[in-house]
């Protein structure tokens, strides 16, 4: 399948039409692989609709997809290759702490950059008129977060991190906005990722007597916490941010994750506007899941920012979209503010729950 797209992408894009070249950063190997392929997924697929219609503005799309590893130091790798090789636009990256020194580089050289996934708000408020993404922010996230433990009545909560950036930022922005609703922790602390043994800080969470445990991190720590916690007889309940919308959150913490709650978009599979997209995705096999129409909806506003502006040059689309102008996408139209953030918010709670199949997967809450 693979190889067949390659040679689909190819002719798309043939030597004989005028061509763009346009970079994507993802996590392909590493600790985040699955969601990586997520981001190719949803660019490749853009990439091939849009090089069916003509291209933008005349010119066929050349993608080029660079492997950070979810590493800052093999992101900046990946940056400085895109810059070398005249790319005028870029899609990435997936974790916040690649995207904040990488979309750097893509500012001093000129080159667009739109994130899918990146969600601490230093990604937009660095004053980079190059930088935006089609996902929420942290800040938005921790608010919807806090706003529906207050609303539960919750009144011992722990937090916990994995002390990256993308974690600690959302427990640290959680706790203020807890905080700024009159609820104070009863633990707080960051835990090193891919441990096997968390026993010691489920220990303390149970003694702190949490009716609530906030996790800022990634899915598989989270599922050994929730597994380690149900073990030690706990009914404590796990409330994650959407870095658990994975398969390897149940992967890890087995029928433990059943009533984890966690902020998330609502699917964008449901929506009008991806239904198309969606079915050529099927077609080709693949679920766009989570992150992947993120992905495509990116190079729709690159699209749609060129053809307002008229021009492929990455500063007068960069214009375009700070604008405030509406872009039509399979998330719903998107507008940005004077940041480069959505003007429009799109998180709600989930919670994982075991479907008729017997798998674990997660819903809307109250659906």
């Amino acid at each position: 399948m693979k190889h067949c797209l390659s040679i689909l992408l190819l002719l798309l894009a043939s030597p004989a039409a005028a061509q763009a070249r346009i970079g994507l950063g993802a996590p392909l190997t590493g600790p985040d692989a699955a969601f990586g392929a997520e981001l190719r997924n949803g660019v490749e697929q853009a990439v091939l609709d849009i090089n069916a219609k003509g291209g933008i503005l005349g010119q066929h799309l050349v993608l080029n997809i660079g492997d950070d590893g979810s590493d800052p130091k093999k992101g900046v790798a990946v940056a400085r290759n895109f810059v070398a090789q005249k790319m005028r636009f870029v899609v990435g990256h997936f974790n916040s702490t690649v995207t904040l020194p990488a979309s750097q580089i893509y500012s001093d050289h000129g080159v667009l950059d739109i994130t899918p996934a990146s969600v601490n708000p230093q990604v937009t408020e660095r004053g980079l008129d190059l930088v935006f993404r089609t996902c929420g922010s942290d800040d938005q996230q921790a608010s919807v977060a806090a706003k529906y433990l207050a609303a539960q009545g919750a009144k011992k909560i722990a937090i916990l991190h994995d002390r990256t950036t993308y974690g600690k930022d959302l427990a640290d922005k959680t706790r203020k906005a807890l905080l700024d609703l009159g609820i104070k922790d009863v633990l707080y602390d960051g835990v090193d990722k891919d441990q096997k043994d968390y026993s010691a800080i489920v220990a303390r969470i149970r003694a702190s007597g949490a009716d609530f445990l906030y996790w800022g991190g990634d899915a598989a720590d989270a599922g050994l916490i929730v597994r380690q916690m149900r073990a030690q007889g706990m009914h404590t309940v796990l409330f994650g941010t959407d870095g658990i919308a994975s398969d390897d959150f149940a992967a890890a913490g087995g029928d433990a994750v059943e009533g984890t709650l966690l902020t998330l978009p609502p699917d964008p599979r449901r929506r009008q506007e991806a239904a198309q997209a969606v079915q050529r995705f099927e077609a080709r096999g693949i679920d766009p899941e989570t992150y992947t129409l993120y992905a495509y909806a990116a190079v729709e506003v690159i699209e749609g920012a060129a053809e307002a502006a008229g021009s492929l040059d990455p500063a007068a689309m960069a214009k375009v979209i700070h604008s405030g102008a509406p872009f039509k996408t399979v998330l719903g139209t998107l507008s940005y503010d004077s940041k480069g953030d959505r003007i429009e918010p799109d998180y709600v709670v989930f919670v994982w729950k075991k479907g008729v199949d017997g798998k674990m997967g997660y819903e809307r809450f109250g659906e």
